[in-house]
This record gives C-alpha cells, sequence and structure tokens, in this order.
C-alpha cells in the first residue's frame, strides 16, 4: 500500500451552528462548504469535515451494531464528549472534557502544524475568547505546544515542532 500523506479528518460534532464560528471566527478556518449536517474547512493544508451527529452512541449500542460504517466512523468518536459548549449568555466555551472517558479508544487529539512565529498570537486568541486550554503553553517534543478544547470538548492542539524535532527528545 502507498500512501502518500494524511488526507483530512472529520469530527462528529452537536450542532453546525454552534461549532462552526469556533472553527471559522476564532481558530480562523476557512468554509469551502456547509451543507445541511455537513461542512467542510481549510486551515493551511489540512482540512476538516464538522459532520453534525445528535449524540454519540453509547458502547452498548456499537456493540450490538452489525454496520461496518458505524463501526469505522465510531473509531474517530472524541472521548471528549460531554457538557461543552458556548454558553449564550457569557460567549464562553465550557469545558465538554471527560477525563474518565479519556482512556477508552477513539481520538485523543488532533494536532495542527503552526509557525513558532505566529504561535503566541495564537495563544492569545484562544484565552481572548476563553477557549478552555487544558494543557500548555508547554515546551515539549522538540516544539511549542496548546491542548485546547472545541464547543463539542474535542481536544485540539497547536504545534511549532516536526516529528523529527519529537524524535531528537524522546527516550
Amino acid at each position: 500500500m502507498n500512501v502518500s500523506g494524511f488526507n483530512h479528518l472529520t469530527l462528529r460534532v452537536t450542532s453546525l451552528n454552534r461549532s462552526l464560528p469556533f472553527y471559522t471566527d476564532i481558530l480562523g478556518m476557512t468554509l469551502v462548504h456547509r451543507g445541511r449536517t455537513d461542512s467542510y474547512l481549510e486551515w493551511g493544508s489540512a482540512w476538516i469535515c464538522l459532520l453534525e451527529r445528535s449524540a454519540a452512541p453509547s458502547a452498548a449500542a456499537l456493540a450490538a451494531s452489525n454496520s461496518s460504517d458505524d463501526a469505522a466512523n465510531s473509531a474517530l468518536s472524541s472521548p471528549h464528549s460531554g457538557s461543552g459548549g458556548e454558553n449564550a449568555e457569557t460567549g464562553v466555551y465550557g469545558s465538554g472534557h471527560d477525563a474518565a472517558a479519556a482512556d477508552g479508544p477513539g481520538l485523543d487529539h488532533a494536532a495542527f502544524t503552526i509557525a513558532y512565529a505566529d504561535f503566541s498570537d495564537a495563544v492569545e486568541r484562544l484565552k481572548q475568547f476563553q477557549v478552555p486550554i487544558v494543557r500548555g503553553p508547554v515546551l515539549r517534543g522538540g516544539g511549542w505546544s496548546v491542548n485546547f478544547l472545541d464547543p463539542d470538548g474535542i481536544q485540539l492542539e497547536l504545534f511549532t515542532g516536526t516529528l523529527a524535532e519529537r524524535m531528537k527528545d524522546w527516550r
């Protein structure tokens, strides 16, 4: 199998109306397509599909499912679903991070490359919009890193380093 690179992420969200302003206005992604239950965004050379789903299926429902599509889609389910989202009165994003679920299978986080020169401004922007920061900013693995949550509690990371730099520090 000759794979040439990473293609995209599809993230399940509970509301496109709530998630799109976070991804476009706060993070600065470019909206390419807005459908009834999906949206496609570009961010540098990365692209993301936001797929609206009312709620993540339970483990029991997944186990009982005979659909290979459901099983394949569940592999990218965020373990951080919960009570995240923007408070309509304050505009502040609440933490949807579920520490108990963080140890189970699924997507831990999605990381995106950012230039070192842009990193501090990005962190300040996250703070300005009171986006929950769950780790950092911290120098680790050959670069600066900050992990934060989207409105559904999906953990995202901005990282200034490369895999080669990380492997120099990895023990």
